[in-house]
């Protein structure tokens, strides 16, 4: 199983030239596979939608300070030389498909060919508003989108006539390293997000936060939209965004005492691996490690310390 990292992205206090740089160079130096970042517009005061990571719904409190995302991955490519750089996810109905297109090959061809495409379709309705794009029918907005995207990156004279984009005959460059494309992951867990992957897509990108069981069940729906398509289930590269906390021996015995249930990725060094090795036996490829919840998310050296002794368990 591959090991990447969520770069310092978020957050005034942890959002920095200096963070970032420090995490991509120590990362690449310690022969981890990627590095991510992601992506939100807004931080709405009265969000018509709950953010579905919290118990609360609230939006974490470091997505009110955030660095683009495609911008922060090619200052992340300057800084290294041989680390993958991805996007988890940027929500690509928010752009327009040709400006996108040429901003990932552009990443593609400045990074030497170590860009990974991660869209969605995004969930908040503000950010909707905000992007003046309506939310009923972006799935089917998506299927263009994603068609678009391969187009602009193989053919050498594009034309697209859709539902929803147009794109008359027109030569459109530059074309990324990567061939045939730039790899495209794509985000969700909707029964129409899965068909999409299955035709069109290389990976899916997953969030698993409170148990496997419906990690299994997303990973069986999407097997199944695969053979549907005469897809090979396995040319699907599965990743995983996971928020890895230690708790020392003082907190795990608290948690005894009051009987709570031990939370997916925290725990002790030793439960945070038979964890990740479960993670590995549903068939997730690779991991993204995000420490923005974790005590030490300000501490560089010590997330590539922590990452390091799981790799060497793990990969």
């Amino acid at each position: 199983m591959k090991f990447g990292l969520r770069v310092p992205q978020t957050g005034s206090n942890v959002a920095t030239k200096e963070n970032i740089a420090s995490l991509a160079k120590q990362a690449e130096d310690a022969g981890l596979y990627s590095l991510w970042v992601l992506e939100r517009l807004i931080w709405p005061i009265s969000p018509k939608d709950k953010y579905p990571g919290t118990a609360d719904g609230r939006f974490p409190e470091d997505w009110q300070f955030i660095f683009d995302p495609i911008e922060t991955l090619t200052f992340v490519a300057s800084n290294t030389s041989k680390i993958l750089v991805g996007t988890s996810v940027i929500d690509m109905l928010f752009h327009n498909p040709v400006i996108l297109a040429r901003r990932f090959a552009t990443l593609d061809v400045l990074s030497e060919g170590r860009a990974i495409a991660g869209c969605g379709i995004g969930w908040s309705k503000d950010e909707y508003e905000v992007s003046n794009i309506t939310f009923e029918g972006r799935s089917k907005r998506a299927d263009e989108y994603v068609q678009i995207l391969k187009k602009i990156w193989t053919d050498d004279i594009i034309e697209f006539r859709g539902q929803f984009y147009n794109i008359p005959p027109s030569r459109i460059g530059p074309k990324p390293i990567q061939k045939p494309h730039v790899p495209i992951y794509l985000g969700g867990y909707s029964q129409k997000t899965f068909a999409r992957i299955a035709s069109y897509a290389d990976g899916w990108i997953c969030t698993i936060q409170d148990s496997l069981d419906q990690a299994k069940s997303n990973i069986c729906k999407l097997e199944k939209e695969c053979r549907k398509v005469n897809r090979d289930f396995n040319d699907i590269n599965i990743a995983a965004i996971l928020y890895p906390v230690i708790i020392d021996s003082a907190d795990k015995q608290q948690g005894v005492n009051q009987g709570k249930t031990r939370k997916l990725m925290n725990g002790s060094l030793d439960q945070i691996v038979d964890d990740l090795l479960e993670i590995s036996d549903i068939g997730v490829d690779q991991v993204i490690l995000n420490y923005n919840r974790s005590p030490i998310s300000n501490n560089i050296g010590a997330i590539i310390e922590l990452t390091k002794k799981l790799w060497k368990f793990i990969g």
